[in-house]
């Protein structure tokens, strides 16, 4: 069973999907993403597929409303598994910049083709990196959602994006940029296209926001130089967190881009990932408890212009 629940309360879609209790689970004896396994992908560089535990389907059955109140739709959309490599101990701070150029080619062209779909309102890329943040198999590789409706945090960047492009008469994230190289203290590293800040309203202890210099509103944009300068600072970035802690660092990496088959946002709407790791120092974790999963207000143990310093001193690995 699968299907749209809206919530009247939020104003928001949930999406149910009993089929993904059946997602394999860290598998001991055979990884079903490496060449020879269950899903008998054979020799690739890089590739993605249809996920077959989907929360979403292109084909996803039609569902009747239980009533006036509680709607439903069909969980129509496209749940896209990407695999990065084919080398299972590999990961982001391990390979090698030009693999990683392969990936961002791949994320613009699954992000250019998802959304020529009519019905898909948003694109997020993600990875989901330990077993701390959920992830059910080890070898290296995120997911891509087509969602058939803004997602409530979309909903949200979007409207504060477009209050403050309004405000000021220019983008939000453009100013955030020019600010934090203003001061230094925030960022963690840079390069000729991107700059990486544990950002002054980080919400995780060692949150850190990549953001182009340039202004654009989807991957899409990125040209050929930019392209490998996203693939440099994202194993830059994770290469830091695995040196500062001695650790495969968990970490949930996130890109925002404006909605699609929507109304046009490229003046206001600027792209850039966010890394969130669970944990707030090699042992601990942050938990998302009550005040932070009820009410959004989140509670920060750790000062972002310290865990920008620890992040951009360290020593490197990779």
């Amino acid at each position: 069973m699968m299907e749209l629940r809206y919530n009247p309360l939020t104003d928001e879609w949930v999406m149910v999907s009993a089929s993904r209790q059946s997602r394999p689970t860290l598998p001991e004896d055979v990884c079903p993403l490496c060449p020879d396994g269950p899903e008998a992908l054979g020799e690739y560089d890089l590739v993605s597929f249809e996920n077959r535990f989907p929360a979403l389907k292109k084909d996803a059955p039609e569902v009747s409303n239980e009533s006036a109140l509680f709607k439903k739709r069909a969980s129509r959309g496209v749940c896209e598994v990407v695999v990065y490599t084919m080398e299972h101990n590999a990961s982001l701070p391990k390979m090698d910049v030009d693999q990683l150029q392969k990936l961002v080619k791949m994320w613009k062209d699954r992000t250019l083709t998802l959304s020529k779909l009519d019905f898909v309102r948003y694109v997020f890329i993600f990875e989901n990196r330990g077993r701390e943040v959920g992830a059910t198999l080890d070898h290296p590789h995120g997911q891509i959602y087509a969602f058939p409706f803004i997602p409530k945090r979309i909903q949200v960047k979007v409207e504060a994006l477009e209050k403050g492009f309004n405000e000021a008469g220019r983008c939000v994230i453009c100013s955030v940029v020019e600010e934090e190289m203003r001061t230094g203290k925030r960022i963690v590293t840079q390069n000729d296209s991107f700059i990486a800040v544990v950002p002054f309203y980080a919400r995780f202890p060692y949150e850190v926001h990549v953001y182009p210099k340039r202004h654009l509103d989807s991957i899409v944009k990125l040209d050929e130089a930019e392209e490998r300068d996203l693939a440099s600072i994202l194993k830059d970035v994770t290469s830091r967190y695995d040196s500062l802690f001695q650790q495969a660092f968990p970490y949930m990496m996130m890109f925002f881009q404006a909605p699609v088959n929507w109304r046009d946002l490229s003046h206001a709407f600027h792209f850039h990932v966010e890394f969130a790791p669970p944990k707030r120092d090699a042992s601990r974790m942050k938990w998302m408890a009550s005040v932070e999963t009820g009410t959004w207000a989140f509670i920060n143990p750790k000062l972002p212009e310290d865990a920008a310093k620890e992040l951009r001193e360290v020593e490197r690995v990779g």
